[in-house]
């Protein structure tokens, strides 16, 4: 099975690029949140650390957003009970499609938490930075403070796009990238 990892920076589109491949996609995000609505023993986990911020079941974005804005360290302290549930569920993942040709990860940090392998094929999705933030302020609680934060936690893009096999420009339009997928898909296969 072909591992095909998209990395980029926040708001680059990965998601969008991950799922036109056409492959089964783990998303990161998308667990993330399966795990704040249905896994009460994370968030009893969540709670004892932060009574005064953590509610109720299930998890509100809202509460975690503000625990990390008054104070990034909160992040690794949030990241140490979540990334095991994420792992497990992403294991899970990969015996499910493991007779599959190819799968998509779609982790915002996959270099950073060494989830990848060195066989995996890492695509690094380029996107313009006004382009990016137009967007980002489009989003639903969209906080510029937590934003920087969470960037903070990545690589430079400039390490990710050195450690990647292909680059795709996100221009946002449907066409160009369907085309530029296919390209890139096709030199995937030949490879193997």
């Amino acid at each position: 099975m072909i591992k095909i990892g998209i990395v980029g920076g926040i708001g680059s589109g990965k998601s969008y690029i991950a799922k036109h491949f056409g492959y089964p996609v783990f998303n990161a995000d998308v667990e993330v949140n399966k795990i704040y609505k249905k896994n009460k023993k994370c968030y009893r986990k969540l709670k004892k650390i932060f009574p005064k911020d953590i509610f109720s079941f299930p998890i509100k974005k809202k509460e975690l957003s503000k625990i990390i804005v008054n104070n990034k360290k909160n992040i690794k302290i949030i990241n140490k009970i979540v990334h095991p549930e994420v792992k497990l569920g992403m294991r899970n993942f990969f015996k499910k499609y493991k007779k599959k040709k190819a799968i998509v990860l779609d982790i915002p940090l996959l270099l950073e938490e060494k989830i990848n392998k060195k066989k995996d094929v890492l695509i690094f999705v380029q996107a313009n930075k006004k382009e990016i933030y137009k967007r980002l302020k489009k989003r639903e609680n969209f906080n510029l403070n937590l934003f920087n934060k969470l960037k903070k936690l990545q690589l430079p893009l400039e390490v990710k796009k050195k450690k990647s096999n292909f680059l795709i420009k996100n221009d946002f339009k449907p066409l160009t990238i369907k085309k530029n997928i296919k390209i890139i898909k096709n030199k995937i296969l030949k490879r193997k």
